[in-house]
Parts: structure tokens; C-alpha cells; sequence
């Protein structure tokens, strides 16, 4: 019997063990299970780039996969922890603080339920609370992709509208000539900085592969960078170390250096603090 993929992601670090007593949870349930990472690296407690790379990933899997999301500074708290089912006919087992923001927006969530920890929770750990990874979210995703579950047999359903929700989640404007934004992602690693802009609404307001656009980023409305900036394809059409604006992955509008850290060089960030305007 095929059974669905088990995706991981947390804020645990690349060497922490924890994540591998988390994998060995699911093959104690079934042997024949497959988990595979998405990253460890989060920054601690960062719900929300927690939502912005399960949004990057959960699009490019097949329908049925478990997402097991662990970025959980409440953990053993109050707070609900819970398994979504996406309008893609994808899950996501995670606690709901935040985590499910850009997919309820992208995707849509079908269906949300609670996980009943007194029949989804890993039996011989019910004296500790803080490792919820692997008592509570790795153990029903076990469950529910060995089918000793239905997503039914999760828990009691709540309402989709009581998702929790970041409110860094802003249309942008777009007009001729001139679009804002908000910088909602940084790409640690290269340095690259993302927008909530759309490549179409940014060629529709104008903008073309080519142009010197004006870039202007603030941050409570302090300027932080203020540049004509080339608007093309790749990296390579930069001078080295120069910025770039172009489509990025997503195809969203981002901004990155030629082989260089731009969120490192001009100190960028991401969230509802942080603006961006592109002008001609």
C-alpha cells in the first residue's frame, strides 16, 4: 500500500536530535512511512516565516501529503493544537498560532480540527508538555497517513474564521506607474528579500524587463534604502554585488544583490513595518 509523504519543518536547528525522535515516532506507527525535511533552520519562535515557507513548499506536492509544522513558542499552553485540510487536498499538522497564514490566504483551508489528545497522543509521554513535536503533531500525522485515522477521527472541527492569523497580510497597491508593497519574507541564506507583489500586477502597473525602477524601503517609515534599481529576468543582468528586482519563484517581485546578501547590506527585514514602493 502507497502511503502519503510526511513533510517536517521546526525552529529545532540542524543538529537537534529531537527531530529524529519525531521521524522515529511515525515509524513505529508504520515502518513503511516516508518523512522528509523541509528545513530545521526557522528562527526560533518565527510563526510567520514558519507560514511563509510552508507556502513555498506545499504547492509543489502531491494531493494527500502531511505537513508537520513545529514552530510552537506556546507549546503546552492553551493553545490549539490542530491538524487543516487545504482546499488542495493537502494537511498541515500544526499548533494554530500563526503558522497557516499564507496558505489560508493562497490556498484556502477546507476544513480545520483539534486535536482529541486523549486518542492522537503518544501514550508513554502524557507526564511532559514541551515536546508536543513529537507527543501530539508527529504522532497523529503518523496516524492520519498510516490511515488508522480518518481526518474526521482527528478531533472536534472548529471554524475555519478562528484560524489564527498574522496581520502582516496586506494587499498591495498597484497603480500605473507605481505599486507598494510590504517586504514579507527574507531569504536568510542568499540574502534575497520578498514582496507581496505579484510579477503580473507589477508588469501591469507598467513596470517591464529592462527598466531602472525607483525603489524606495522603509521601516516606520524611516528610509532604509533609496535606489534606481534594474528590473530584470535573473541575477546575472546586475553588475556584481549591484541590486536586482525580478520574479522570484513564487513569482512574487523580490529584490536581491548579484552574489551578494542584500537584506545584509541595507539591513532589511520583513512584516507589517516594512514598506516598499516601486515608481518609475
Amino acid at each position: 500500500m502507497k502511503y502519503p509523504n510526511i513533510l517536517m519543518m521546526t525552529d529545532f536547528g540542524p543538529d537537534n536530535s529531537s527531530v529524529c525522535t519525531m521521524k522515529g515516532v511515525c515509524s513505529n506507527i508504520c515502518p513503511d512511512l516516508i518523512t522528509t525535511d523541509i528545513t530545521h533552520s526557522i528562527t526560533p519562535f518565527n510563526t510567520w516565516q514558519a507560514s511563509a515557507q510552508l507556502m513555498f513548499v506545499v504547492p509543489y506536492w502531491p494531493k494527500g501529503t502531511i505537513f508537520v509544522c513545529v514552530v510552537d513558542p506556546g507549546v503546552g499552553t492553551e493553545r490549539k493544537a490542530c491538524v487543516a485540510k487545504l482546499k488542495d487536498g493537502n494537511y498541515i499538522v500544526t499548533p494554530d498560532n500563526g503558522t497557516l497564514t499564507h496558505v489560508y490566504y493562497e490556498i484556502g483551508i477546507e476544513e480545520i480540527r483539534e486535536i482529541d489528545e486523549t486518542v492522537n497522543r503518544l501514550p508513554s509521554t502524557r507526564d511532559t508538555s514541551i515536546f508536543h513535536g513529537r507527543d501530539l503533531f508527529a504522532y497523529c500525522a503518523g496516524k492520519l497517513a498510516a490511515n488508522i485515522i480518518t481526518f474526521e477521527e482527528v478531533g472536534p472541527a472548529y471554524p475555519v474564521e478562528e484560524v489564527v492569523l498574522h496581520d502582516t497580510f496586506y494587499d498591495p497597491l498597484i497603480k500605473e506607474n507605481h505599486v507598494e508593497g510590504n517586504i514579507i519574507t527574507v531569504f536568510k541564506h542568499f540574502g534575497n528579500v520578498f514582496t507581496n507583489i505579484s510579477y503580473k500586477n507589477f508588469k501591469k502597473a507598467g513596470f517591464n524587463e529592462g527598466d531602472y525602477v525607483n525603489v524606495r524601503i522603509t521601516y516606520k517609515d524611516e528610509i532604509i534604502f533609496n535606489e534606481k534599481v534594474l528590473f530584470h529576468k535573473s541575477f546575472g543582468y546586475a553588475e556584481l554585488n549591484q541590486p536586482i528586482i525580478f520574479s522570484g519563484s513564487m513569482l512574487d517581485i523580490c529584490l536581491a544583490l548579484n552574489q551578494g546578501s542584500f537584506a545584509e547590506k541595507y539591513g532589511i527585514s520583513a512584516g507589517k513595518d516594512w514598506k516598499v514602493v516601486f515608481t518609475k
